[in-house]
């Protein structure tokens, strides 16, 4: 199993800026952002929309992981960093707030999300300690104190079932 990394509509400073993922992955080409998400009073695109446009092209045992550099929601939620759907086993990030002039942080949010996102996928849920990848992110300030991977209890739960780390 590997994690299919789709970008999205995103251009080829995005693409070049894009870490190195801590899990094993290639990357799928270039797709345009699909036009049916986007909510035009929000200027919001829909995250569920992505993840089901996203899933299509899902092959094998993989999961699939959407990066889209628009803001995206969910109704409900005024922004979402990212959203999965376990059922399909795939899941988007947005690139939208987790800029910053300081390329080392912007990328170790990316990977936060990422991993964070992955870890729904697996079955995991939000986890209490505020340093897990799997703590929720309401702020960039919550994405930034947490570490880039599982806790040892997160971690134990999907040892057997994702062959992470490269």
């Amino acid at each position: 199993m590997i994690v299919q990394i789709i970008p999205i509509g995103l251009n080829k400073e995005e693409i070049s800026t894009l870490p190195d993922f801590p899990f094993k992955y290639s990357v799928h080409e270039n797709m345009p952002i699909p036009q049916h998400a986007h909510h035009i009073f929000r200027r919001q695109y829909d995250a569920s929309k992505i993840v089901r446009y996203c899933a299509q092209y899902r092959k094998n045992n993989n999961l699939v992981l959407g990066i889209v550099s628009v803001d995206i929601y969910v109704r409900g939620m005024n922004f979402l960093f990212g959203l999965a759907i376990p059922a399909l086993k795939t899941a988007v990030i947005s690139l939208h707030r987790l800029g910053s002039a300081n390329l080392r942080l912007y990328q170790s949010r990316v990977v936060k999300e990422a991993v964070h996102e992955i870890g729904h996928l697996l079955g995991l849920e939000h986890c209490p300690r505020r340093t897990c990848v799997m703590h929720f992110s309401n702020t960039l300030a919550d994405t930034d104190r947490k570490g880039e991977w599982y806790c040892p209890e997160c971690e134990t739960k999907i040892r057997e079932i994702f062959p992470y780390r490269k």
